[in-house]
This record gives structure tokens, sequence and C-alpha cells, in this order.
């Protein structure tokens, strides 16, 4: 197990990054384990670019343990490396770490920096790039697409079932029985049990 301290000299500074689908939370930590900010940006492009201009404020990072690299945090490992920074790999904190330290997002990101300080996270995620990362979006794209039209045929098919039991329940006059449309109803039965006016006539309730 090496630390990165081992390779960089002292006075630098380690980012820790805690990602999520739309808000990522950065802490920088120094080399000897203190704390010096706190940053949440935007899980976009402008996000990142905000983190890396905010990070340059603390000095030059030795590098960026990032959460999630092949997940939320992918955009971000991506354009940190297109900008030349170092971006270590972190795994998401044990259990016990959090429910002894507690679950927050600085929590988090302060937890990946001082993996990388420590030595215990050392990964470097996958590049993103290349012929095995064509493959990968291919197989999500067509994924996407075979999800879709199964939800397609699931769709039609309960149209179709809908329209059977409308049939089940005809309404046309040749299925119902004789004398039962409302008119020859009202003829059959004439005005007998019906309220008399005056007059003779007599009068629907």
């Amino acid at each position: 197990m090496t630390s990165i301290l081992q390779a960089e000299p002292i006075g630098k500074v380690v980012v820790g990054v805690d990602t999520h689908k739309y808000v990522h939370t950065a802490v920088v930590v120094d080399v000897v384990g203190g704390t010096q900010g706190t940053l949440s940006v935007a899980a976009d492009r402008g996000g990142y670019e905000q983190l890396v201009q905010w990070t340059a404020q603390f000095g030059q990072a030795l590098g960026f343990g990032v959460e999630g690299t092949g997940s939320y945090g992918a955009g971000l490992a991506s354009h940190l490396r297109r900008h030349g920074h170092k971006v270590i790999e972190v795994n998401r904190p044990d259990r016990r770490v959090r429910r002894r330290r507690g679950k927050s997002d600085p929590i988090d990101a302060e937890n990946a920096a001082r993996a990388v300080l420590a030595g215990t996270a050392t990964a470097t995620p996958k590049s993103a790039e290349g012929t095995v990362e064509m493959i990968r979006h291919t197989k999500i794209a067509r994924d996407t697409a075979v999800k879709s039209r199964t939800q397609a045929m699931v769709t039609r098919r309960a149209s179709y079932a809908d329209g059977d039991r409308c049939h089940a329940f005809p309404t046309n006059h040749s299925h119902r029985p004789n004398g039962s449309e409302p008119k020859t109803v009202l003829r059959n039965h004439g005005s007998r049990g019906l309220p008399r006016l005056r007059g003779g006539k007599s009068e629907l309730p």
C-alpha cells in the first residue's frame, strides 16, 4: 500500500468527491489531514469546471479521489483527465464507517480524500474511451431499444384486451331481446302505472 505522498512533495492537497446524479460534493484535504474547504457543484460541464477552478486556490492537487467513476462520477472523471489531473477511483464507504461517523455528502467526500492520502485507494478508473467503451455504448443503446419495444408490445396487447371486452357487450339492436328497445318498451307498456294529469294525459315521473 503506497501513499500518494511518497511520489509528490509536501505542501499539496488532495480532493475527494462524493458523486450523485445531479450534485457532486467535494472536500479539499491537505497532506497533513486538515480540511481546507467544501463545495457542492452541479453534475454537468459547468459544475466540473467550477470544481477545477475552486480547487486551484488551495494549490496543486495531487489527485482527485472520485466515487462512482463508472456511474454518476464518469463525466467528472473524464473532465478531470482531459485537464491533466490524476483521478483515483474510491469505493463507497464501509457501512460500519458510515454508522460511526454519520452519513452525509461532505463526510463521504472527506473519506474519499483521506483514502487517497492513506493509500487505501489506488485504482485508476477506466478511461471511458476506445473500442471497449464504444461497444459498451452500443450495448446500452440496444438494451434501451429492446426495452422500449417490449413496452410497446405490452401496451398494444393491453389495447387489444380492452377492445375484446368492449365486443363482449354489443350495442347493435340485432342482439337485443325482442321489445327491449327503449321506444318499444314505452309502446308495449303504454301509460299503465303512470300518474294521470287533468284531461286524461299521462306524465312521466
